[in-house]
């Protein structure tokens, strides 16, 4: 099947092979002719499925053909950065087509925000927004959505998480009655059902698989103490010339400093981005790790969904997240478009048993590497499994282990003693 089976403007198919488009994922074979023929949609679908030129090639064919200069459609996304990419992602798909876009979101100076204002005044034919910001633009009369006929609610269920829930009801409180809504989300937890049953009208479904890392991500995880990790870290990456795209996650911003500085006084390129940034500052961190400027990227979870950025060779989940579809989301940065990757997980023995939900949620029990005999012993390994309502724990030793009588000496790090 190819973009041109869609009936598409030649105008977008121009764009699309300017683009490297060539044939369209499942999730874009799936969704475009639902869109196309004007159903409300929920589309449950991971990062890198192409679910943005799902929704917005469709969007871009309708709008193209209606009176410029009037707001039409509408994406809302939960972060800037997503903010940014998608609507850099519509310049590109509109490029022939002439219609014209603009992305709303804060966290920028008074300069950003004179140009958002004038932007809207003018008049864009696609507007893509964080809900905060766009509240701001509708409380002062700027953003008029009176006469918009599409809405995309992107990575619902972030912005729930987020707590985006009544500022999305409230925009939605401010568009017609009759339009086109089409929500995506990666998961679908029973309160996306709950929204979707708000703002959807008798909605198509589709789901791809969400919770089966790409068949290209080498797993792995090494079990350690948390004094372990950041050795082990730069054990792992220093001399590995052949990784030349590194993202680090880390689950707090404090961390993200610390883990910088760390690898860098290892003579280590590695940067650092998280909310503590200003926009431009994290514009400008994307912009060099995109490029190659910079080796290793050391960030929070404002990265695991939804940035497009490709080639990643490997990704070090420094602590185990806490949602377990965060860690598909994370290793999917890495192994797109048919590519591979390796993905390595620290665990440490507080988060054994998010690990264990994890591998559950998979389907796949990851495997466990050795560490490096002079980091010492990890912790041991404990497999929890819970039967009718009680927990019961089986110990079993950590394949990283060895007989301390044949290293000569006792590890650095004891595992502690069960009682």
């Amino acid at each position: 099947m190819k973009f041109h089976d869609f009936d598409l403007h030649d105008d977008i198919l121009d764009a699309l092979y300017d683009m490297g488009f060539d044939e369209p994922t499942e999730v874009q074979k799936n969704t475009i002719p639902i869109i196309l023929e004007g159903h409300d949609l929920i589309g449950c679908a991971q990062t890198g499925t192409g679910k943005t030129a799902a929704f917005m090639l469709p969007i871009i064919e309708k709008v193209s053909q209606l009176e410029a200069g009037k707001t039409r459609a509408l994406i809302v996304v939960p972060t800037r950065e997503l903010a940014i990419q998608i609507e850099q992602q519509v310049q590109g798909f509109s490029y022939y087509a002439g219609t014209t876009s603009c992305a709303i979101y804060g966290g920028g100076d008074g300069k950003e925000w004179e140009e958002q204002r004038a932007a809207l005044e003018k008049g864009v034919d696609i507007i893509v927004a964080t809900p905060g910001k766009l509240i701001s633009f509708i409380d002062n009369e700027i953003a008029n959505l009176k006469q918009v006929e599409y809405v995309v609610l992107d990575e619902a269920d972030r912005m729930l998480d987020i707590g985006f829930h009544d500022d999305i009801i409230r925009i939605f409180s401010h568009l017609p009655q009759q339009r086109q809504t089409l929500m995506f989300s990666a998961t679908m937890p029973p309160k996306i059902r709950q929204l979707a049953a708000k703002v959807l009208t008798n909605p198509k479904e589709f789901a791809t698989a969400i919770s089966k890392p790409a068949e290209g991500v080498l797993q792995a995880a090494y079990v350690c103490h948390e004094e372990q990790k950041v050795p082990l870290l730069t054990q792992l990456i220093t001399g590995k010339d052949d990784c030349q795209s590194i993202i680090v996650f880390s689950s707090t911003k404090r961390k993200v400093n610390t883990i910088v500085r760390a690898l860098q006084k290892k003579k280590l390129d590695a940067q650092g981005i998280s909310s503590d940034l200003e926009q431009k500052e994290r514009e400008e961190v994307l912009m060099k790790f995109r490029a190659r400027q910079t080796r290793i990227l050391v960030a929070t979870d404002v990265l695991s969904r939804g940035i497009d950025i490709k080639d990643i060779n490997l990704v070090v989940n420094f602590d185990v997240p806490g949602d377990a579809e965060d860690y598909v989301h994370r290793i999917g940065r890495t192994a797109r478009a048919n590519t591979t990757g390796i993905a390595l997980t620290f665990v440490n023995q507080e988060d054994m048993f998010k690990f264990q939900q994890i591998e559950s949620l998979i389907e796949s029990e990851v495997f466990k590497a050795p560490l490096p005999p002079e980091l010492g012993e990890g912790p041991e390994w404990k497999v929890i499994e819970k039967r009718k309502g009680k927990k019961k724990r089986n110990f079993k030793r950590n394949n990283n282990q060895n007989n301390n009588n044949k290293q000569g000496g006792k590890p650095r790090f004891q595992p502690k003693k069960q009682n």
